[in-house]
């Protein structure tokens, strides 16, 4: 076959990524946290821009009607020196922008919160527990390394036989070291598996010779699969002993290193608000704290007039920075609108759930809003991403009132987290000592008129951290 290099000239129409477009899509993405520092900066780099108060912004739009002759006819003699840059905001967030359009790739950006006052680690806090308990220099270099490999359980991640080799020592060298570690806060630090671990906590607690150490020692696989009748027979002790004992057990951490884990809880502040007002659900913006921005005027006019008898560099800084700052402004103003039009469709279509709760929770997906408001779905994603509401029935994340459908046995449809909320509270309410089986709830669900396969409902009882039937049993 015979190839062959030729050029040729191809006309198509593909939306351009411009530097203001994709400051767009940054600010739209943005929580309100991020979007309140982020402006500050701006209004420090950009001198045009000044914050008001809500005392001037009142006054403001008092003094709008009585100025706006003269404002279009200051604006007139002021774009002779400065022209504005024409885009319609609405109009491309309608359109929207997916990967594979324009120039280059869009960027997944993260928003994080602030980095919180340095602490000590949980490894530190080990280490610094070893060298109070041993001053032995090869005892130390064992133990640090131990501890670094614990995974943030608390649990030992490598195989003694490779420290050993690691350190040319013998495996009962290395083994002592770790009986040391064992002795550390939290107790069960440094186990090599949850067995050990819980037989380390009650050892700490004087109970190393107790039936419930006997249970976790001998007969821990029959302990984790609730055995409890197996486990009364082997020891020849009363069902209730062992269900007495079980219980002494279950006041242990099966995860003890997250005791001293240091990261610190994340603070939500929500970015719209949901209110009940008279009958009807009211959204609004979250913005007390986001900087209200407006160009200066006093700055602008003393500008344009340095402009007009400076030179071209001068112009040209103050062009720039006009367009900057009335881009941003105009941003910030759309971001607001949309916001509010995608949380005013997401409230309709829900109502029932704000109304009577999550078993009412309609399925609802990014096309059906973005279709509603008209707008693009990549526009919908990006304003449902890292934003949260307040509601009457609590915070949420804006993704939470979305979700697929299932079908029901009248032609109709509830969402997935309905199905799991049913779920949860058929499992609340059964017989601890008549758990039921997966295929029961489905059969439960089939009569409320959910169509659900047996395997579903396994897959959301075990989303919803929930044991099977034979796990959660009570003897």
């Amino acid at each position: 076959m015979e190839m062959k290099f030729n050029l040729e000239l191809k006309q198509k129409q593909a939306l351009v990524m411009t530097p203001k477009l994709q400051q767009a899509l940054k600010l739209l993405q943005m929580p309100a946290i991020e979007l309140q520092q982020m402006l500050k900066q701006e209004i420090i780099e950009n001198p045009l821009l000044e914050e008001v108060d809500e005392v001037e912004e009142i006054q403001e739009e008092e003094a709008v009607e009585e100025t706006k002759s003269e404002s279009e006819t200051d604006s007139e003699s002021e774009e002779e020196i400065i022209e504005e840059e024409k885009i319609d905001l609405e109009e491309y967030f309608r359109s929207g922008w997916e990967m594979g359009y324009g120039l280059g790739e869009e960027t997944q950006e993260e928003f994080f919160e602030k980095v919180p006052v340095a602490k000590r680690s949980f490894t530190d806090q080990l280490i610094s527990q070893l060298r109070i308990a041993t001053a032995d220099e090869k005892t130390i270099e064992i133990g640090d390394y131990l501890i670094g490999s614990l995974d943030e359980s608390g649990y030992l991640t490598c195989e003694l036989e490779e420290v050993a080799n690691t350190f040319g020592v013998s495996l009962e060298e290395v083994e002592r070291v770790l009986k040391i570690i064992q002795t550390f806060e939290p107790p069960g630090v440094g186990a090599r598996n949850l067995q050990e671990s819980l037989l380390i906590q009650l050892e700490n607690q004087g109970l190393q010779d107790s039936l419930a150490a006997r249970i976790i020692r001998d007969y821990f696989n029959d302990f984790k699969h609730k055995k409890y009748l197996e486990i009364s027979k082997k020891l020849k002790v009363s069902i209730q002993e062992v269900q007495n004992q079980c219980k002494v057990i279950s006041t242990l951490d099966p995860k003890p290193g997250l005791q001293i884990m240091t990261e610190e809880p994340r603070y939500v502040i929500p970015d719209l608000v949901v209110e009940l007002i008279d009958g009807k659900y009211v959204v609004y913006l979250n913005d007390r704290n986001i900087p209200r921005l407006r160009v200066s005027q006093a700055y602008q006019d003393e500008l344009l007039k340095e402009a007009k008898d400076g030179d071209r560099e001068t112009r040209e800084f103050i062009q720039s920075r006009m367009k900057s700052a009335k881009w941003l402004i105009q941003t910030i103003e759309q971001r607001r609108k949309t916001m509010v039009k995608v949380m005013e469709c997401i409230a309709e279509k829900q109502r029932d759930f704000f109304e009577k709760g999550t078993a009412y929770l309609k399925p609802l997906t990014l096309q059906q809003v973005a279709s509603e408001i008209n707008m693009h779905e990549s526009t919908v994603s990006r304003v449902t991403t890292n934003k949260y509401v307040q509601t009457p029935r609590g915070v949420f994340e804006l993704k939470f009132f979305f979700s697929s459908s299932l079908g029901t046995q009248d032609g109709g449809e509830i969402s997935a987290k309905s199905a799991k909320d049913k779920i949860r509270r058929i499992i609340e309410g059964e017989d601890q000592n008549n758990p039921l089986s997966d295929q029961k709830i489905a059969d439960i669900l089939k009569k409320e008129g959910l169509n659900i396969a047996r395997r579903t409902v396994a897959k959301y009882r075990e989303q919803l951290n929930i044991l099977p039937a034979r796990m959660r049993k009570q003897y």
